[in-house]
């Protein structure tokens, strides 16, 4: 009798199992009944992971079967080698933060989930003027032969820091040309200041003079570095020459260059916008300081966008994959992502949050960020090519010997390209 009990209750287990599996939806977007963790990864630190924790709290606060658990992993280059080894091992987060460069890996080892799906649900999904409303530059670089496999999250730009009291004491303002760049540096760069400033890393600054010449530093369909061209001797050897002639330097020991620049070491330098927070911090008393947007050459503007986005694995069970599609679009809604700007520096992602009262509002109080906003026309993204990274870090070791002196612009960016092709192969 014992024996014949526990079949009945476990085919009552099982069909109560069954009938809540195939009971569609709930409110939350779960499949069952029950509440769905998810595990979000992200590279956030201090101020901007309090940010997180607090949006994580207040979409848990309106979402009773949804539980989203941020875990810090660090830098940026700390959390792409524990996904790729998360992967291989199968246990991935349900989702994360990934810089587009990376997520080519992604789609390669097919462990990043398509988001087109959930975009178009009738119930869950964006509209087409809230797809819309992501500012296109943003929306491009976040989909692969039209297929979204990310959403937009913190962004980035490059634009111009200038010491205002050091240029308005010489009868200077802002440049808005490389020429006009060129001519400020030398005029300024006297007792002990440098007019012009470079990141150590500065393959972006390098990329956008180079698309201002009308090269390209990498062909996205083919993969094929073509950074060695003419254009980018010309570009490299624009930024080599100030510093040979004295009048431009990298940041060097000091590691970064909001550092001499808060000094009044350093007159201008090019730096990511969402560094302005930083800048505000570590400039000394007396200094009143600006950004401005990327010099343009021979009337065309160029500026690379930088940052991450965010996306779902696809080793998740489908219940957490609709529960982070939730977080995701809240992450990435106006009023988030206007509040996570005025927090954090980034750039909204949303034109209707841009364009909000209190964004305006913020902008005319903090003129700062206004630069970046003023390059959406002008933005462009890099190419995502699988080994991007490994690109970068090539090029970045073949300009250091160029501005050593151990080889001419030639030989250190045709050996790069060489290397990269190699590398890419």
């Amino acid at each position: 009798m014992k024996k014949v009990i526990s079949v009945l209750s476990l085919f009552l287990v099982l069909f109560l199992a069954a009938c809540n599996s195939s009971s569609g939806a709930n409110a939350n977007g779960s499949d069952a009944d029950g509440p769905a963790e998810v595990e979000f990864w992200h590279a956030m630190s201090g101020p901007h992971e309090e940010a997180i924790k607090k949006f994580a709290d207040e979409f848990n606060s309106t979402h009773e079967d949804i539980t989203i658990k941020p875990v810090n992993q660090g830098s940026y280059e700390d959390l792409q080698q524990k996904i790729m080894a998360a992967a291989k091992a199968g246990n991935l987060p349900d989702m994360a933060q990934a810089t587009t460069n990376v997520i080519p890996e992604y789609i390669d080892n097919k462990f990043i989930s398509s988001l087109n799906d959930f975009i178009e649900d009738p119930e869950v999904g964006l509209s087409e003027d809230e797809l819309n409303d992501y500012i296109e530059v943003f929306r491009d670089s976040s989909t692969w032969d039209d297929t979204y496999y990310s959403l937009p999250f913190s962004k980035s730009t490059r634009v111009l820091f200038y010491n205002q009291t050091l240029l308005e004491e010489n009868g200077l303002e802002a440049p808005k040309t490389w020429d006009e760049l060129q001519e400020v540096a030398k005029t300024v760069t006297k007792g002990g200041v440098v007019g012009m400033g470079f990141e150590n890393s500065y393959e972006a600054e390098f990329q956008g003079i180079l698309k201002q010449m009308g090269g390209t530093y990498m062909d996205e369909a083919t993969g094929e570095p073509e950074f060695a061209s003419k254009e980018g001797q010309e570009a490299m050897g624009m930024i080599s020459g100030m510093i040979d002639e004295g009048i431009a330097r990298t940041a060097g020991e000091d590691e970064y260059m909001s550092n001499p620049f808060g000094r009044g070491d350093v007159a201008m330098y090019i730096g990511s916008s969402a560094g302005i927070p930083h800048v505000g911090g570590a400039m000394e008393d007396g200094i009143e300081w600006s950004t401005a947007p990327i010099p343009t050459l021979d009337g065309e503007a160029a500026t690379t966008f930088a940052g991450n986005d965010i996306v779902i694995f696809n080793q998740s069970e489908e219940a957490e994959q609709k529960a982070a599609w939730e977080f995701m679009k809240y992450l990435t809604s106006p009023e988030v992502t206007s509040e996570w700007s005025m927090l954090s520096g980034y750039l909204p992602i949303r034109q209707s949050a841009l364009d909000t009262e209190e964004y305006q509002q913020f902008l005319e109080e903090n003129q700062a960020y206004k630069a970046g906003t003023e390059q959406f026309d002008a933005g462009f993204f890099i190419a995502r090519v699988p080994g991007g990274d490994a690109v970068r870090n090539i090029v970045l070791e073949e300009m250091d010997y160029i501005l050593q002196g151990m080889k001419s612009v030639e030989e250190g960016l045709t050996e790069a390209q060489e290397r990269a092709k190699a590398e890419l192969q």
